[in-house]
């Protein structure tokens, strides 16, 4: 009998409690146990899991790295999806390893170049990727100097922090005046410069932010797998439109995506982020981990998270076409069920118990229903 695969993810986006759905829907129908541990006991993820423990708080990256090998072994880890603390995790692939747990992330090297925005771009660029205009900036001396160059030439100028995941902290910088207009309605990206060059005289202490051309539309995020011999086995492209998604084969965001994926040991799932420059594609990001929205992908027909396992176990899916490109679509929210606040906690299931479990209530059925696959 083929043995179940434990797979455990930790501190994640509440977007992959889709994830963890595609995991137990594979085609290979084979059994799928999750782990999840998380900070927030509200977190939807640890509801969504067959086991669940919190996350204890302040530990350092060495200090996290060794509560999670303990994790591995206590729980019979086949493989750890790492987001928090990937950097210092990736170093330590061969303790995983002696412990029976293969990491579903890039190496090192990898992972240290993407960390950092600037260094990204520099990286990319010296292969041939077209990267935005940006300046690295650290006063407020800087941060105007860079603003005025941009706005001579044209063009609205954004900042956003050098090291960062996903939206936070970037913002659109305008110099019409702070009004009750921007009191009405919900709060938006834009911020006064003269606000911002009066906070940053205040603080006292410099800033790490990139400051470039404010990009258009559609927004591409290109999920990759890449196999550890740097072979891409998957590049399918997600567009973002306004509210309209939909999905692109196009080789103008899928060659440089696949250049990046597989030139720079971004094994297993990555995220490839391009927008317009002009009537140009550039990179805009790149993101070492799944992205919140692969499990879109089932739009596709293509179960993307399981073949990233199969990966990661050392069973190739192969190279993955998608069979058809899904209909656009648009993204909205529903509900999901959360857990008793004590945890540890753990689903009841059949008699047969492969790990530590204390009893709980079987979980109602989501009014959100998963993507199919």
């Amino acid at each position: 009998m083929v043995s179940r695969v434990r797979v455990w993810l930790n501190r994640t986006y509440a977007e992959n409690v889709f994830f963890m759905d595609q995991l137990r829907r594979n085609p290979s129908d084979r059994a799928v146990e999750i782990h999840a541990t998380h900070g927030d006991p509200d977190s939807p993820v640890l509801a969504a899991a067959d086991t669940a423990d919190l996350e204890p708080e302040g530990l350092s990256p060495a200090g996290y790295v060794e509560y999670a090998l303990d994790q591995c072994a206590r729980r019979g880890i086949d493989v750890f999806v790492p987001r928090l603390h990937q950097s210092a995790i990736v170093r330590h692939r061969a303790d995983f390893a002696a412990a029976g747990t293969a990491l579903m992330a890039p190496t090192p090297e990898a992972v240290a170049v993407f960390e950092d925005k600037a260094t990204a771009y520099e990286a990319v660029r010296s292969v041939g990727v077209p990267v935005p205009p940006w300046w690295r900036v650290r006063t407020a001396d800087e941060l105007l100097a860079a603003v005025e160059e941009l706005e001579s030439a044209g063009h609205k100028a954004c900042f956003k922090p050098a090291a960062g995941a996903g939206g936070v902290g970037f913002r659109v910088i305008t110099r019409a005046p702070f009004s009750l207009a921007n009191l009405a309605g919900f709060p938006g990206p834009h911020v006064q410069l003269d606000l911002v060059l009066e906070a940053l005289a205040r603080a006292g202490e410099p800033v790490d932010w990139l400051v470039m051309p404010r990009l258009e539309q559609p927004e591409v995020s290109v999920d990759c797998l890449t196999g550890p011999d740097n072979v891409v086995r998957l590049a399918v492209g997600r567009t973002k439109n306004g509210r309209r998604r939909g999905f692109t084969l196009d080789e103008r965001w899928l060659a440089p995506a696949r250049l990046i994926a597989g030139g720079f040991g971004l094994h297993h799932l990555s995220n490839i982020q391009f927008r317009m420059f002009g009537d140009h594609p550039v990179l805009l990001d790149v993101n070492t981990r799944p992205a919140g929205g692969l499990h879109q992908l089932a739009l596709c027909g293509i179960n993307a998270p399981w073949a990233a396992v199969q990966l990661a176990l050392g069973e190739d899916p192969g190279t993955l076409e998608p069979p058809f490109l899904g209909q656009d679509y648009t993204v909205v929210s529903g509900p999901r069920p959360l857990a008793p606040v004590t945890l540890p906690r753990q689903r009841t299931g059949p008699a047969e118990v492969l790990l530590p479990a204390v009893p709980a209530p079987a979980q109602p059925a989501s009014a959100a229903q998963a993507l199919p696959l």
